[in-house]
């Protein structure tokens, strides 16, 4: 198998619908050159770091989210543990280590292959998942580092889902 570099005419640039998307919505964003825009959105345990990343090689929109949780040496192996565990719940995206700055960061990407366009729903989309699997692991994360929690307790105290009203 061979594979070979497309080069398709776009109408807009993927980062163009981001952009457009941001203003929208009235986020601040920053746009760093033609194939990166980054921003930041308030969730409820935080603020998420996220950068759009265009790469032409691969016809693929890619997104990190990261958020502000420094892992330091001695926590790593339980927090790599806790980003396994965490991975088995996804059905889209997965959590890593970006060893460059010692942060947990979410990450995933639209491919679009043969010319494909996105549209503001997909980016949409995309923010919103990201977002929505940070807020719902971030507790176990901040278990595994400021609690000491091994990742299975972690995991277990974050994932414990209440019932019925109060």
């Amino acid at each position: 198998m061979s594979l070979t570099q497309v080069d398709t005419d776009r109408s807009e640039h993927p980062v163009d619908v981001v952009e457009h998307m941001a203003s929208l919505n009235r986020w601040a964003f920053e746009r760093a050159d033609d194939d990166e825009i980054s921003m930041s959105v308030t969730g409820g345990w935080t603020d998420y770091h996220i950068s759009f990343t265009w790469l032409p090689d691969v016809e693929a929109l890619h997104l990190g989210c990261a958020f502000d949780l420094k892992v330091p040496e001695r926590r790593r192996n339980e927090v790599l543990n806790l980003v396994s565990m965490a991975n088995e719940q996804l059905w889209i995206g997965h959590f890593g280590l970006w060893d460059a700055e010692n942060v947990i960061i979410f990450r995933h990407s639209l491919l679009l292959t043969g010319g494909a366009e996105p549209n503001r729903q997909q980016c949409e989309s995309l923010l919103n998942m990201a977002v929505t699997s940070c807020e719902r692991f971030y507790q176990a994360f901040q278990f595994v580092l400021w609690a000491g929690k091994s990742a299975r307790e972690a995991l277990d105290a974050a994932m414990f889902e209440t019932s019925g009203q109060a």
